[in-house]
């Protein structure tokens, strides 16, 4: 197995070479129109080619191109489940509200995933949960219930982000790669945090908070729950005694800052995984780095298209891997 990730590393290491770096982005956003970023990111072979590329075409070509890497180093993809739960869960939300409100939306599933949108849609109109994976079954059944008794739309997507928070926290917990571990972990407690912060600025609930927050090893939910009772200055407090107190100084500068470390914070968990050689890690690091860079991109064109100033573009520009 490590002869298997040394040549996957290998491979890594070599396109790493092709990530953007934070030049790379300032390039990107130096670009005067939306139409040149698409012509920037063209010319460094984002997309298929296309004369007049449009973004979305180009951002999703981009997602793939991270897993047909993947599959070509010939790695178990069961050690990449951890990374698709996000994605496997919102297909489920969005096939319920679809199958429960009668309302469809346009390209609102990803199909990138083990149980991809037509699929999961038969399986929520027949109330088939058995086919879903044993960890998904109950949230999906009262997720349904709740939606079609209660038409409460929020309630449905506390209950099933809630599962997904709690599958991807069991599955770091179950890993024997620390990578998986800590991604886990940096996902959950970052999760539970920006519940916090949300559910302060709209004044929910502790019962709410504590049924939309996971556990993990990080964060103390309750004690987080209950400094969001007492407004933004004691959820930083709370923050500022442990390993999440850049959250609390994000918090303090703007909702875009704060914003910014979330996503921050799980590149800053990734970055050791440069100077391995003999793990999965790297490779898991990298999909995670291109994932982050496609959503830089994406925040950067949608700036430049609605003609947002570029100071407003860049306070909301992550942290890029290399």
């Amino acid at each position: 197995m490590s002869e298997q990730y040394t040549y996957a590393v290998a491979r890594i290491r070599a396109l790493e070479v092709s990530l953007f770096s934070n030049a790379t982005i300032d390039q990107l956003m130096a670009c005067q129109t939306y139409e040149q970023c698409l012509q920037f990111l063209a010319e460094r072979g984002w997309g298929d080619g296309e004369t007049n590329p449009e973004a979305e075409a180009m951002l999703a070509r981009e997602e793939e191109k991270i897993w047909e890497i993947v599959e070509e180093l010939s790695i178990d993809m069961e050690k990449f489940d951890v990374l698709s739960y996000p994605k496997l869960f919102h297909n489920l939300k969005a096939a319920i509200k679809e199958v429960c409100t009668e309302e469809t939306t346009p390209h609102i599933f990803y199909e990138d995933v083990s149980i991809p949108g037509k699929e999961m849609l038969e399986i929520v109109r027949e109330k088939d949960f058995g086919r879903l994976p044993p960890n998904m079954r109950e949230a999906a059944g009262e997720a349904y219930d709740t939606l079609l008794h209660t038409r409460d739309g929020q309630l449905c997507d506390v209950i099933i982000d809630k599962a997904a928070l709690t599958v991807i926290h069991q599955a770091g917990e179950e890993a024997k790669d620390a990578i998986i571990r800590d991604y886990a972990e940096s996902t959950v407690a970052v999760a539970d945090i920006k519940i916090a912060v949300r559910s302060q600025k709209t004044a929910k609930s502790l019962e709410f908070m504590k049924r939309a927050m996971a556990e993990c090893g990080s964060i103390n939910v309750d004690r987080l729950a209950k400094a969001a009772l007492g407004g933004m200055d004691t959820i930083r407090e709370y923050l500022s005694e442990t390993v999440y107190a850049e959250g609390a100084d994000a918090l303090a500068e703007s909702p875009s800052a704060f914003e910014r470390w979330c996503d921050n914070r799980i590149i800053q968990t990734i970055s050791p995984q440069k100077y391995e050689a003999f793990t999965i890690g790297p490779v898991v690091a990298y999909v995670l780095a291109r994932q982050n860079e496609i959503k830089t991109v994406r925040i950067i064109l949608s700036g430049k298209l609605n003609n947002l100033p570029d100071d407003s573009i860049r306070e909301r520009v992550r942290e890029m891997y290399v």
